[in-house]
């Protein structure tokens, strides 16, 4: 190469100082973070997968009516005493009234209490079923729940059709005191006219299924199914702990170890809930089987 010519550089660096970009926008509510994982998901992708984390299967709480699409026959729901709805029968006030907590939480849900009841058909088998909605004071057992819960059970037995009940509670309702306690007895009464004619129950746990409900109907199923990771108990590990005077061991109240102490018989993810609860009905159901075409 001659002295003059001028060589070619293989890379040349043009600083031109900082670039000014606008930063990208991204609306709110389009991504959220799993709570188990930590990992950022689009929140329609999750949706699609029934709120369950794709990366390490954490299921998120859906609501009641969330669950009668992901188990209901698209069409074929039915929904009964809509209009039940709990009284302040004792005037009693906390933090606020407790008519004022019902009514606020009426126009907050859009519902009139703490599970929706009807008929259905799930892989065209037709059954009387509950579906409980954790966000009416936290799903608790009031009054108005029991007798819903009640009605559902007199229809399956009417005619003759299993029943299926999805829980999500903090157990009884506090503010009717021993009304809503009575509910545990009466709930159960029905559910034994239910076992005597051989219908069955399926009960299905949800996260967090807990105290008066986990102690009365929601384990009395004939078959118990939880979601897995499920927080199922009676009381709170520290209540627990101080009565016992021992050490609780870790997780002691998830479905995976509820399920291996035998309180349960078995953990089912949300996508296969449906397939599992058909199958089960077509097994149990088999001799008086009503399907609807």
């Amino acid at each position: 190469m001659e002295k003059n010519d001028k060589k070619i550089p293989w890379f040349k660096r043009y600083n031109k100082g900082p670039v000014d970009q606008p930063a990208r926008e991204i609306p709110d509510g389009l991504w959220i973070k799993c709570e188990s994982c930590g990992e950022i998901i689009y929140k329609k992708e999750l949706s699609k997968n029934l709120w369950v984390c794709s990366i390490c299967g954490h299921h998120f709480r859906i609501d009641g009516k969330d669950y009668i699409d992901i188990l209901i026959d698209e069409g074929t729901f039915q929904e009964f005493d809509s209009n039940i709805t709990s009284k302040d029968s004792l005037n009693f006030i906390d933090s606020k009234r407790y008519s004022e907590r019902i009514k606020e939480t009426v126009i907050k849900t859009g519902l009139n209490s703490a599970i929706t009841t009807g008929i259905g058909t799930i892989d065209s088998i037709q059954v009387s079923c509950g579906f409980m909605e954790f966000r009416f004071i936290g799903g608790s057992m009031g009054s108005a729940l029991g007798e819903k819960f009640t009605r559902a059970v007199e229809r399956a037995i009417e005619m003759e059709i299993p029943l299926i009940v999805v829980s999500a509670s903090g157990g009884a309702r506090m503010q009717e005191s021993i009304l809503s306690l009575m509910q545990m007895a009466k709930t159960g009464t029905a559910l034994t006219r239910l076992h005597n004619l051989g219908l069955p129950f399926v009960s299905i746990l949800t996260h967090p299924t807990t105290a008066g409900v986990m102690a009365s109907y929601a384990s009395l199923g004939d078959v118990i199914i939880s979601e897995p990771g499920a927080l199922l108990g009676f009381a709170g590990p520290r209540v627990i702990q101080q009565t016992i005077g021992t050490e609780l061991p870790e997780g002691f109240q998830s479905a995976e170890f509820v399920l291996e102490h035998g309180f349960i018989d078995k953990i089912v993810p949300r996508n296969r809930l449906k397939a599992t609860v058909a199958g089960l009905l077509r097994y149990m159901y088999e001799p008086a089987v009503k399907t609807v075409t």
